[in-house]
Order: C-alpha cells, then structure tokens, then sequence
C-alpha cells in the first residue's frame, strides 16, 4: 500500500492524479452534466447583469488566440480572465447549486475555471467531467472540514484550492507542480466575509468568480515552473495556523463515493436555506383568504441555526436596498412571495425593491432559530412559516425543498429552467441544440464548438 503523503497539499495532488472518468458510475457523469446545464442557465440568466458586463470589458482588453470564450461571445481570453467573466455571470443570480456542512458552498462555481481551462488544454468532454468531479469532491471535504465563516473568513475562500487543482488536473501538471499551484494559490487568496454582512453588493457574485480566476492563475504560474509556499496547510503560518483551524483531512477514494451526488440545484433563484421558506409561504397563501394582506399582523418564520445567522439576523435584511441583499434576506423572501403568491427573477427587480407596500410587509416578519429544524440540519432544510390575519392563525413546514435528496429536480425541470433564463437572450432552436449536445458532454472532442453556440447576438 502506498504510504500517505506527508502533507494536505500532496495528497490532493495524488488524488487529482488518481480520479479518472472510467472510475465514474453513470448516474454521476449524468450529474455532472446536470450541473453544467444547470450552471449555462444561470449564467445565461445573469450575463445582462451589471457585473456581468463590467467582468467581460475587463476580459475584453486581453485577446488570446486559441484562448479561453467568454461565455455568450466569440472573444477569446486568457483563462484566468474568462474564469472571472463567466463565474461572475454564473453566480449572479445566486440560482446555482449548493452544498450544506460545516462552511455551506456553491461549487458549481468551480465550472467556470473548468471551461476556462478546459479550452486552453484542448480537454475533451470526458476529461472537463473529470475536472469538475474532482473540484466538487474537494471543495465538499474543505467544508465538511472546517467552518470559515465564524472566523471572518468567506466560504470562496476552499475555492482557491479546488480550481488550483482542477486546472492542474486539465494541465496535466505534475505531482511536484500541483503542490506548488496549491501553495500559490492557497496561500495568496483568503476572502474576508464582509462580502455576505450587512448590505451587500455586486462582489457577492464576483468573489468566487476572483478566487477562480487566481486558482486558474496559480496553476498556470506553477506549470511555467513557479514555486509556492509550502505546507500550505500544516505550516508554521500555514492555512490552518491562520485561516480554518487545525482539521482532519480524510483519506479519498479516487473511485468514489463522490461528493457531487450530495449537492443540490435550486428551484427557486433565492438563497438556499430560503428555498423551503418560499415553498412554505407559497403553500400557504393558498389557504388564505384573497385580502389576508389587509388584516395581516404578523410573519414568523421558524428556521435552522446557520440560516437564523446568514439570511435572518442581519437589521440589513429588513431594508433591503441591492438585489444581493434582497435574495440573501429571509424577511424579503418570504413576504414577497406571501404578496406576489409566486417567485422569480422579477420578485427582485428594482420595482419590488422600491415598493413602499412591500417594505411595510417586510417589516412584520419576525425569524427565530429553531431547535428542531437545526437537529435535523443537513438531513433535511426545513422551514416553518405561520402568519397571523384576522385574529386566525395559519401555519405551513417544508423540510425538503425541491431539488433537495429526496425531492430531486428532474431533467425536464432542468431543461426548464434552462429554456426560462436562456430564451431572453436566444432562439428556443438554438437552445435545444445547445441542450442537445450539453447532455452527450462526455462524446465531445472540443468544447470551443458546444460553448460557441450560445453566442448572444446584438448588444451585450
């Protein structure tokens, strides 16, 4: 038997080595495309955004023959740039998937520096799933590890070191240079949370999109021949020293299980710890009489103990004033779906946000922790919202949400979603056909050709 390595940084090199698609079982391949579909539709959804178009002039200014596409144009860039470009349109909606732990996580994010990479390599479909398995298994472990977020530290932060190590894999670095990529990166790009306190703004959807783009960049430094500190994570001032707090890292089987089948996609375009809260409030209008909004006295919503601190505690959640605080506000989702009785991209536009009727329904929303909804954390992603009108009380509780295990999405959910964020932007022909090849990934020679079909024509 292989002895283990001496480091963190060595064993996830030999692991990155050792994962191979023909390890892969078909229902996570079959994943692994969902995923990429899933993560196109947002950045489809979100390539008009504000910091969408400020990432692509940024990426703009650099061309590279042969480069990497950034997404929705012919432009060709430098990885680390089209990295930045497309994960900021692919995290702005925050409708990409998730992974609940310790640290919680979007690590869909890391498709960005797959694509990216992918290209520049001339990588084929099997070897982008490859790379994309393994970004997912390892940001998973990082969070299942240690949690970030009570030390000031940003969950983007494990970013850094998963796109380090997918780009090494589709470099085909080796062992010695994947270690230096991880210490490069690992080392160089620690995220503060202040991106997720009080008002937030666009770099909410950037900062995984910077963190990609530095993992992209790291890996390429560490291919040229630069060195990185080491051990990044055991060191004198090292990650753990500094950063996360000292942990056990699990020795990984490169032939699974994979931690891509514990994630979850998203049915509504809300943080996740609301996506059974909206259902909850959505279950409950319904049993309503049509003016309960003008006897409303009081929203309470019971949630767990990670959602009471990230999307229900903040005062700023009660005035929300961007939409990055508005899809991170429970206060807001919930009483806009309780007023709209639906739940969408429009529920976030600068309409709803100026609405004074809105605002004064946001201001009777009270969140509590609950016990029992945080004993089952993880388990389930419960929610129970009840509202007082009229002197009658009514309640309703979600524990699993669609697109939670045990009450997965299906494909032609999926392929909805899809047509719903991409039509504004493109043909239904062309979408089919780009959906078409996205679900035969693994027989793709190229991706250059499938990523060109989702070319937006007219102005960007």
């Amino acid at each position: 038997m292989k002895p283990r390595p001496h480091s963190i940084a060595q064993s996830l090199a030999q692991f990155g080595k050792a994962i191979t698609y023909r390890d892969f079982p078909a229902e996570v391949v079959h994943e692994v495309k969902r995923r990429v579909i899933d993560t196109l539709a947002c950045a489809l959804g979100g390539w008009r955004s504000r910091p969408s178009k400020i990432a692509r002039k940024i990426a703009a200014r650099t061309a590279l023959k042969e480069g990497a596409t950034v997404f929705g144009t012919t432009h060709e860039t430098t990885p680390d740039l089209a990295a930045f470009a497309n994960g900021t349109a692919m995290r702005y909606l925050d409708y990409n998937d998730t992974y609940l732990s310790l640290e919680p996580a979007h690590p869909s994010d890391n498709i960005s520096a797959a694509l990216a990479v992918a290209e520049l390599a001339n990588a084929n479909g099997k070897g982008l799933i490859e790379s994309i398995v393994l970004a997912y298994e390892v940001q998973c472990r990082l969070c299942d590890a240690a949690a970030l977020r009570p030390r000031g530290w940003d969950h983007v932060t494990y970013g850094s070191f998963s796109t380090a190590l997918l780009s090494a894999k589709l470099l085909r670095l080796s062992e010695e240079k994947t270690v230096h990529a991880l210490g490069i990166s690992g080392n160089a790009n620690n995220a503060l949370r202040q991106t997720r306190v009080g008002h937030l703004s666009m770099w909410k959807g950037a900062a995984f999109a910077n963190a990609a783009r530095n993992g992209v960049f790291a890996a390429d430094l560490a291919r040229l021949g630069m060195t990185g500190p080491a051990p990044v994570f055991e060191g004198e001032k090292g990650f753990m020293k500094i950063v996360s707090g000292p942990f056990d890292w699990p020795e990984l089987d490169p032939k699974g299980p994979f931690k891509i089948m514990e994630t979850y996609i998203k049915y509504y375009p809300v943080e996740y710890h609301a996506q059974s809260a909206v259902q909850a409030a959505l279950n409950l209008r319904k049993k309503l009489p049509k003016d309960f909004l003008e006897k409303l006295e009081r929203i309470h919503v019971r949630t767990p103990d990670i959602s009471f601190e990230i999307i229900g505690n903040d005062p700023d959640k009660w005035h929300p004033k961007s939409r990055e605080t508005a899809d991170h506000s429970l206060p807001y989702i919930v009483a806009v779906a309780l007023m709209d009785g639906k739940m969408g991209l429009p529920q976030f536009n600068a309409r709803h946000l100026a609405d004074p009727k809105l605002a004064a329904l946001i201001q009777k929303v009270r969140v509590f922790s609950d016990k029992r909804h945080s004993a089952s954390y993880g388990k389930t992603m419960g929610n129970t919202v009840s509202v007082k009108a009229g002197g009658k009380t009514a309640s309703e509780k979600v524990d699993l949400p669609r697109g939670f295990p045990g009450n997965p999405m299906t494909d032609a959910e999926l392929e909805e979603k899809f047509f719903r964020l991409a039509r504004p932007l493109l043909p239904a022909s062309v979408i089919r056909k780009g959906l078409d090849r996205l679900w035969r990934l693994e027989t793709e020679t190229s991706l250059s050709p499938v990523l060109s079909l989702f070319q937006v024509r007219g102005k960007s």
